[in-house]
């Protein structure tokens, strides 16, 4: 009985470090799993980062929207600098069927195109030509114009355009020798003035 109590004791002397061993594998998973604890611990740092990259490109969109704002004033702000120029006046008179040849006329609406109306009323009014009297006539009616529809001095006004056209043509004829007859061609014109303020 002492032989069996001594081999026990042997025995379980034997099987003493090797359930230590088992003990310590069973307690390692245990230590292992404390690193998958501080890896995951270590993963919740690494999805802070990802949030900062999200919040990022809502910092970046703010510039945007004040580059948007900006441009947007600009556009408003650009019209306001660029005035549209104002044309000025036009005063327009003109006399139809007036008893003279087109080519006669337009010797004297040459002479006073670009003139002002001071120097253009002295060169009709001492000129010799049939056609002079009709054009200072309706120079006048023109600054009258100015005056009475426009509120503008009549005075200071320029001739910036007269033009000429050919009117209707009368035709009659004269008798002459031997029983003929002559044509004869009485030409009209329609004369037309504009006249703008003149510059100081």
């Amino acid at each position: 009985m002492a032989d069996e109590k001594k081999d026990a004791a042997e025995k379980t002397a034997k099987e003493a470090p090797k359930a230590a061993a088992k003990k310590a594998d069973k307690k390692a998973p245990a230590k292992k799993a404390s690193p998958k604890k501080a890896a995951a611990k270590k993963a919740e740092p690494k999805a802070e980062p990802k949030k900062a990259k999200k919040a990022e490109p809502k910092a970046k969109a703010e510039p945007k929207a004040k580059g948007e704002k900006k441009a947007a004033s600009k556009a408003k702000k650009a019209p306001a600098k660029k005035a549209a120029p104002v044309a000025p006046p036009v005063v327009r008179a003109s006399a139809r069927y007036v008893r003279i040849a087109p080519r006669k006329a337009r010797l004297i609406a040459d002479q006073v195109r670009g003139l002002h109306i001071e120097k253009a009323r002295a060169l009709l009014q001492f000129s010799p030509r049939g056609a002079a009297q009709d054009i200072q006539k309706l120079i006048d009616s023109a600054a009258a114009n100015a005056e009475n529809n426009h509120d503008l001095i009549g005075d200071e006004m320029l001739v910036s355009s007269i033009t000429v056209d050919e009117g209707p043509t009368l035709k009659r004829f004269r008798p002459r020798a031997q029983g003929r007859a002559t044509p004869i061609h009485k030409r009209t014109s329609h004369i037309a003035v504009a006249l703008t303020p003149a510059e100081d």
